[in-house]
């Protein structure tokens, strides 16, 4: 196979796929706009947009094509006219985020990541709480993450810093950039090759940007100084599929700075909580006063920290309230309320009754 493709990520797996649909040919939205989407193909670069077909078979907003999307065009040439994207062929892994609205439908920010690089500077932004909320994103969709510590030449304690990390992040390969240097990114040049696709997340002024530049060679994405407050500028404003000229391809775009929780992976975030769970005495046990609790122990013996557990719990309620609306989470809370007491009964008791003061 050409570098070519490679470098676009058509590997074998999805020539095969597109085989199965003749007549049309095989590209990767490498942009998208309000209502086009631009694609890339063996040969050509072209404007898409979805057939009527498409459209009326799609049952929700994740259907539709998204940024690192392999899909099926009927042509290869828009001198005569947009080309039409007729299929999207099966993904290995999505981003995704609520989609705007009031609808519990979510929206692929982008698809087809192998490596989520999880970026986070050494100086102000330093936050684990914050890195645990991205590893869980990243390891349910389907990407291997890799924690990127960028502006080392800015800290102090970087081997305090990397002692932290390392008990939130078991399991998951660290690298320390330091984006002031022309070579402090090349560590990371390991994890990238042809046919795979690379993305970073990360908060605002961490050095995305600046390192994306370095691996393209040039600067393609602008760069901002960071405030005076030592926050972020943002400077990403559409998404985008960028060639790696050394092989590989990178998704820059606003979008993955905004994803919530609408699934994430807290078993493999928060492995040794979930180990040490198995053994308090109740199944359903919240780690909260329960007799019993291997989780609480854990703490008091200095296994774990409050901290950690208290991060667990807020991201695994949030994820659960995430696709629901005000009603349904307020109803959620009631159920959760009344469990012990009664159950839907009382519960239903209780909605009564606030339904009947409220219009007094």
């Amino acid at each position: 196979m050409e570098n070519k493709l490679l470098n676009l990520g058509f590997t074998e797996r999805y020539v095969k796929e597109a085989a199965c649909h003749e007549g049309l040919f095989l590209g990767r939205v490498v942009s998208q706009y309000k209502d086009l989407y631009k694609v890339i193909t063996e040969n050509h670069e072209v404007l898409a947009e979805i057939s009527g077909k498409f459209r009326y078979s799609s049952e929700k907003l994740s259907d539709y094509p998204a940024v690192g999307d392999f899909v099926m065009v009927d042509r290869e040439d828009d001198s005569s006219g947009n080309a039409i994207i007729h299929h999207v062929l099966t993904r290995n892994s999505i981003f995704a985020r609520k989609a705007a609205g009031t609808s519990n439908d979510i929206q692929v920010v982008a698809a087809n990541i192998d490596t989520v690089f999880i970026c986070m500077s050494l100086n102000n932004d330093f936050n684990l709480r914050r890195l645990e909320r991205y590893l869980s994103i990243a390891w349910d969709s389907g990407a291997v993450p890799v924690i990127v510590l960028t502006k080392a030449d800015l800290c102090d304690d970087v081997s305090g810093k990397l002692f932290e990390i390392k008990h939130a992040a078991i399991g998951v390969d660290l690298v320390v950039t330091s984006s002031m240097t022309q070579d402090g990114y090349k560590t990371i040049l390991g994890y990238i090759k042809a046919g795979r696709t690379v993305a970073f997340i990360g908060s605002s002024g961490v050095g995305k940007s600046t390192l994306i530049n370095r691996l393209l060679g040039e600067d393609v994405i602008e760069t901002r100084e960071t405030r005076r407050d030592d926050k972020g500028r943002h400077t990403t404003t559409r998404r985008e599929l960028i060639v790696i000229p050394s092989g590989g391809a990178v998704i820059d775009t606003p979008g993955m700075r905004e994803l919530g929780v609408e699934s994430v992976d807290l078993v493999k975030t928060f492995a040794e909580i979930d180990e040490i769970a198995r053994e308090c005495r109740f199944n359903d046990c919240q780690h909260e006063n329960e007799p019993g609790c291997a989780v609480k122990k854990a703490i008091e013996e200095g296994l774990i920290t409050e901290e950690r557990l208290i991060s667990y719990k807020k991201l695994k309620k949030e994820a659960k309230y995430e696709r629901l609306n005000s009603k349904q989470i307020e109803k959620e809370k009631i159920n959760e309320m009344f469990s012990g007491f009664g159950g839907m009964k009382n519960a239903r008791e209780y909605i009564k009754t606030k339904s009947k003061n409220k219009n007094r």
